[in-house]
Order: C-alpha cells, then sequence, then structure tokens
C-alpha cells in the first residue's frame, strides 16, 4: 500500500466524497493507504503543504485564487469534490416567504473557517438588488463560538454546515431560510490540490488517488442518503446517526457532491467572478496555471 497523507480544512459531511472513498475501501482498492488530517483553525491548508506536512489538500480553488494573485505559484487543484456551496442560512423565526432584502439592518453570523461562503454571500445579495454593506456580518469565530453566540441571543442570522444546522433545526433554535447551494448555484468550491512539482514527481501516484476518488463519486451517485451515511460514519461518530442522515440527504436533494472528478472552465469563470466581484482578487487568472484536467482525464477518460 503507498501512503497519501491528505489535509482537510476542516471535518465536514460536505467533504463526505472524501471519507467515502477512505472507508468505503475506493482508495484502498488502488492500493493506497489514505491518511486525512484536519487543519487547525486558522491554520490553513496551504500552510501544511508548504510544511511538507501533507502531499495534497481538500481546499477551495479561491486558495489558489489568493497565491496568484499576490504573485505565488499556486497550488494546482486536479480533482473536483464539490459542485455547489455548502452551506445554509438559519434564521431565530419561520420567514416562508424569505427575501434577501429582509437581511437588511441585521446582523449575520458567518462562517469563520474559509472566505468563500462570505464572497457567495455577496454574489447572491448584489444578483438581488441587496447591498452587501447595509447588513452586518460577524465573521471570524470558531464553529464552537459562532453556536455559542447565535444561541446567546447574537446576531438574527447564522450562516453555517452541517451538523451545526442540524442540531439548530432540531432543538428549534434556528429555521432554514435559504441553502446557499441553491440560492449561489453551481461552483467548484471544494477540490483536491497540491504543489506542481508533486503533480509531475507523485503523477501516478495522484492519477490512482482520483481513480479512487472517481470511484466512489459513482458509488455516492446512485446511492441513498441513508447507505451514504452509514459509510461516512467511521469519520463522523460523533454525529447522532439520524443527524448525518439529514445532513446528507439535504445535500443530495441540491446536487452538492461532483459527479465526477473533471473540473470545468464555465464552473472557474463563475468563481473567479464571485472573487473578483466581492474584492477577494484583484486580477484574472488562467485557468491552464490553477487547474490541472489531464489528470483526471487519465484516471477516468472524462
Amino acid at each position: 500500500m503507498s501512503r497519501v497523507r491528505v489535509a482537510e480544512t476542516f471535518r465536514s459531511i460536505f467533504y463526505a466524497p472524501l471519507a467515502v472513498a477512505v472507508h468505503g475501501g475506493h482508495f484502498a482498492a488502488e492500493g493506497l493507504d489514505v491518511d486525512v488530517v484536519t487543519a487547525e483553525f486558522g491554520a490553513g491548508t496551504v500552510g501544511m503543504m508548504q510544511r511538507g506536512e501533507a502531499d495534497i489538500a481538500l481546499s477551495g480553488l479561491m486558495r489558489s485564487f489568493d497565491q496568484a494573485d499576490r504573485g505565488e505559484p499556486p497550488l494546482v487543484h486536479f480533482a473536483a469534490v464539490n459542485d455547489r456551496n455548502g452551506f445554509f442560512l438559519l434564521g431565530r423565526e419561520r420567514q416562508p416567504g424569505f427575501a434577501w432584502s429582509d437581511l437588511v439592518g441585521k446582523t449575520v453570523i458567518s462562517f469563520g473557517g474559509a472566505p468563500t461562503p462570505w464572497l457567495c454571500m455577496q454574489a447572491v445579495l448584489r444578483r438581488h438588488g441587496v447591498d452587501p454593506a447595509r447588513i452586518t456580518f460577524l465573521r471570524g469565530l470558531s464553529t464552537a463560538d459562532a453556536v455559542a453566540a447565535f444561541r446567546a441571543g447574537k446576531g438574527d442570522f447564522i450562516e453555517h454546515g452541517p451538523p451545526v444546522v442540524d442540531h439548530l433545526l432540531a432543538d428549534g433554535a434556528g429555521h432554514l431560510v435559504a441553502a446557499m447551494g441553491d440560492a449561489t448555484g453551481p461552483v467548484p468550491f471544494s477540490s483536491f490540490m497540491a504543489g506542481r512539482a508533486t503533480l509531475m514527481r507523485d503523477r501516478e501516484r495522484i492519477v490512482r488517488f482520483v481513480r479512487g476518488l472517481a470511484r466512489a463519486q459513482r458509488w455516492m451517485a446512485s446511492s441513498g442518503a441513508e447507505s451514504i451515511a452509514a459509510v461516512i460514519a467511521p469519520a463522523f461518530a460523533d454525529i447522532d446517526p439520524r443527524i448525518r442522515v439529514a445532513a446528507v440527504e439535504r445535500y443530495l436533494r441540491q446536487s452538492t457532491w461532483a459527479r465526477d472528478p473533471l473540473l470545468t472552465r464555465p464552473g472557474f469563470d463563475t468563481l473567479q467572478a464571485i472573487l473578483l466581484a466581492g474584492g477577494f482578487t484583484k486580477r484574472t487568472h488562467r485557468f491552464e496555471d490553477l487547474v490541472d484536467v489531464e489528470i483526471a482525464r487519465q484516471a477516468g477518460g472524462y
């Protein structure tokens, strides 16, 4: 077995394809022993890669946009994981007629682990004619602190992913007002990345890694929420089985997970427009400089 160290931004059911590939035996079938390590809050996967603590990482394409924008050699993304925003907006009250203008003058506790959810929120607001500056965003809190703040009465809305949203929904502390995946539309939210030198040096091993991922993606595309939740259970042993199923079901409904590993230029362009409009990046970058599609094609003929 060949060992591969994978850094993940945070442990989340959003990253279920990785857990399925590990615990469903899809990587093992390719002769790989995959070791998944979760980055500490605020440390990030880029730092882990630069320090040699991981061979590849599961993270946002925006990380590489940021590197390229600052003139650094960007980490290259080579396999898609999520085709949708995986976050959800909860309010304190039921709002069956929710409109984005309802956020004006209110405080939203944003997810603090990455900037992409906030940038997507800005894009959605602008698309609906709402100026993000008219809303107070409380950013930078850890998950525990964000949940504690919302439960303590701070903020009017909270944006987060499972299982946080599922726990808040289950006990009535929050009510779902918007699925950000549906609101944002298709966008390459998360993918696997590595340094260009690694992709050249370890290409055969990485092709096998992507082949294992693709096997997991095909299995997930033909499986139900209960089956997927059962396979990923070892990675989320601290989450109630009913919460796991509910979270997976919610992600399946909005087609969150990519059905194959091939990253596409239209998705890249959509994300680039969001990052530019939000001021995260200042200039455009070439698809070929940040993405390698040949590995996915070699792995599965896509």
